[in-house]
């Protein structure tokens, strides 16, 4: 039984800001706090929390500030009274894909941290890359093509890791590293994840990378959950070494380093829970169950996806799932989001989302058989640009009238998620939830739509910090994954979502058919574009 006053940390590192979110065994959030990296820490001189470097591409953070912003955060907390001895274990996150480099050495440092000296005191001379690469770096084109020819192809390497290659993906950043600086390579004796390093932090020691933001490296096997020996041999020599053996998301890494019980009053005994990636850690915060798919409905659209049997194909990325080792999570971002929404909503319903919603409800499923795809930017999935609209005949017109422009623009969206979701491996199932969030989420008339494309009820949840939140949870559950415990029965305390809208009766038979066609139609656009 736990005692009273237990609690567990979640810490998220992400761009632009480090926050922590401490919940009680009731899942109940008892405190947070954060430290804003160009506000807190203006001596590292970055915008928005990164330097972007003068050919546009290279995108780095100091890892001192990351450090530092550590200590600051815990000081913080220190300072507001919040009582580090109740803390039963902690977990964390960090933004995918950066990578921090620790010099030969670093591991005694680390393992003998001084209490009267701060982290980034003790720690200022252990990197052997002072700027991390971070996910919005975009110069490693020419690694990404070597690393696919060298594995048979972008298809092979998806099939391998999860993903065709990337040029933010951890693995591709390590080869332009060991080519352009050969000698800050030699010296590494570790690289970390941004997650595992903060876990390292408070482990006192290098904490193993876990298995879902290892995904996102296109190095790891997902299938076999270790590092791919081909992918590794592609980026760089001795890279398994300097890697260590990944482990599952809910694995116990130790207990927290004595520098925090003697610094901060943390207990011995408080238990530090592999950290994961950001998007992994929103999976969690979310709660999605096998079978699910979460919505976000934003500026850029992005579908998480809960599956068992996974397809990895050329769009999208298949992850290992943060709470269940034997499944997978999907990602898929639509560039057209929001933006495109509002600007069918500005041509054709006269800038009004209730001139909208009437349109919406003036037009039936199907649109009468028309149909259309809006992509105002280059789309990422699929990289088509231009708007492309097709009567009932499948032939192509320039234009509809204002209210079946509204619905085909809305209906298109929702169709490209669950057609890329099902390429993906994903299926709906009997007891399926579509979990709607970001902007949109709040028009029932949109949601509508999005119901009856997935022929399932969605579901509306508030996921300010997430990712925070999802490693609090994960925090407790490492806990008792030991004993067996799934994350579903950990946090099924936690509040449920709200239903918003539940699919019309027949929305199956109109949108079956459609998606099908939706999906032939596509590959004639892209064979135009």
């Amino acid at each position: 039984m736990a005692a009273a006053g237990d609690c567990y940390l979640g810490v998220d590192l992400s761009t632009q800001q480090i926050k922590a979110m401490a919940i009680d065994d009731n899942l109940n959030v008892i405190h947070e706090t954060n430290v804003k990296f160009d506000d807190d820490l203006p001596e590292f001189g970055t915008q928005g929390g990164v330097h972007v470097h003068s050919d546009k591409l290279t995108v780095t953070t100091p890892v001192l500030l990351w450090v530092k912003a550590l200590d600051m955060l815990l000081e913080r907390m220190k300072a507001s009274n919040f009582d580090f001895s109740k803390l039963k274990s902690l977990s964390g996150t960090g933004q995918q894909h950066g990578s921090v480099y620790w010099k030969n050495g670093a591991s005694q440092t680390l393992k003998n941290m001084p209490d009267d000296h701060s982290l980034h005191q003790i720690l200022e001379s252990s990197f052997a890359v002072k700027e991390s690469p971070i996910w919005m770096d975009s110069s490693t084109t020419e690694e990404c093509q070597l690393l696919e020819k060298s594995v048979g192809g972008p298809q092979r390497l998806a099939d391998i890791t999860g993903s065709r290659a990337y040029e933010r993906f951890t693995g591709n950043q390590i080869a332009k590293i060991n080519k352009k600086n050969p000698e800050d390579y030699k010296k590494t004796e570790r690289i970390s994840l941004v997650s595992s390093f903060v876990a390292s932090l408070f482990l006192g020691d290098y904490a193993a990378i876990d298995y879902s933001d290892g995904s996102g490296m296109n190095l790891m096997d997902i299938h076999a959950h270790s590092w791919s020996q081909q992918c590794l041999d592609a980026c760089a020599p001795g890279l398994k070494e300097k890697l260590g053996v990944p482990l599952p998301s809910h694995s116990i890494l130790g207990s927290v380093s004595p520098y925090y019980v003697k610094r901060f009053g943390f207990s011995s005994e408080c238990k530090v829970i592999a950290f994961t990636g950001d998007n992994p850690a929103s999976l969690a915060g979310m709660r999605l169950q096998q079978g699910d798919i979460a919505v976000s409905l934003g500026t850029s659209d992005t579908a998480f996806l809960w599956i068992q049997d996974p397809k990895p194909t050329l769009e999208g990325h298949i992850f290992c799932n943060p709470v269940d080792s034997s499944a997978y999570m999907a990602l898929i971002c639509f560039k057209n989001g929001s933006l495109t929404r509002e600007k069918i909503r500005d041509e054709s319903a006269s800038g009004s989302w209730d001139e909208f919603a009437k349109a919406l409800k003036a037009t039936c499923p199907g649109n009468n058989g028309n149909l259309g795809f809006y992509f105002d930017v280059m789309e990422i999935t699929p990289a088509v640009v231009g708007i492309h609209r097709f009567n009932t005949r499948n032939c192509k017109v320039s234009k509809f009238p204002k209210e079946m422009e509204v619905r085909a623009v809305i209906e298109g969206q929702m169709l490209a998620k669950r057609a890329y979701a099902e390429k993906l491996g994903f299926k709906v199932l009997k007891g399926t939830r579509v979990l709607a969030t970001g902007g949109a989420s709040s028009n029932p008339d949109i949601l509508q739509v999005l119901a009856d494309v997935f022929n399932a009820p969605v579901y509306t949840i508030d996921t300010a910090n997430s990712a925070c939140l999802g490693c609090a949870y994960r925090a407790k559950h490492g806990l008792q994954a030991a004993l067996g415990q799934s994350f579903g029965n950990v946090v099924k305390i936690a509040p449920a979502p709200k239903l918003a809208v539940t699919p019309a009766c027949e929305a199956n038979k109109v949108y079956g058919p459609m998606l099908t066609r939706y999906m032939e139609l596509e590959k004639l656009v892209q064979n135009k574009c």
